[in-house]
């Protein structure tokens, strides 16, 4: 799969989250909105990195168990 398509493909699957890749070739995503004190205590952070697509996935599905999150396109956009 591209570059483009996996990019796409993670853009959609976390809508509250900005996704790149590096000119290193690393992935990374950076959240659109500040962490509560309660998502810093559960070991949130803003920006996470992996080495590829997959990775970054599951650095992204442990980020939303750690804050509580659900997907948007299962019950809506977590409370702030």
């Amino acid at each position: 799969m591209s570059f483009d398509r996996h990019l796409a493909e993670i853009a959609r699957e976390y809508p509250q989250w900005t996704i790149w890749r590096s000119d290193a070739g690393r992935w990374w995503a950076t959240r659109h909105h500040p962490l509560s004190a309660a998502q810093r205590d559960a070991g949130c952070a803003m920006t996470i990195d992996a080495d590829d697509p997959d990775g970054l996935r599951d650095r992204l599905r442990d980020q939303e168990r750690r804050a509580g999150e659900q997907h948007t396109w299962r019950t809506g956009p977590a409370p702030p």
